[in-house]
């Protein structure tokens, strides 16, 4: 029995979401094809706009691709843009 519960907790956490508003570095690391240095850059790129407004916007971080969007895209998720953490422009 521990055993299977143990194996369903670990599936849950291979393919838990990735809220893309909130991910830290290690979440991105999670997905396909990211590394430290990408997943670096897509917490600095989110930083910079503040919020992404659409999964797609993902696109606009260099290095991150259509391919790499379509690879990971089930994995995903938009949350809301918490503002009360973000700075103004």
């Amino acid at each position: 029995m521990k055993i299977i519960t143990t194996l369903l907790l670990s599936a849950t956490f291979m393919f838990a979401n990735v809220e893309i508003n909130t991910a830290t570095v290690k979440d991105f690391e999670s997905l396909k094809g990211i590394g430290v240095k990408k997943a670096e850059d897509i917490v600095k790129y989110r930083k910079s706009i503040q919020c992404f407004k659409s999964i797609n916007e993902l696109t606009d971080v260099k290095g991150i691709g259509e391919a790499t969007l379509k690879k990971n895209i089930k994995e995903l998720t938009l949350g809301k843009c918490n503002k009360a953490t973000t700075k103004k422009k």
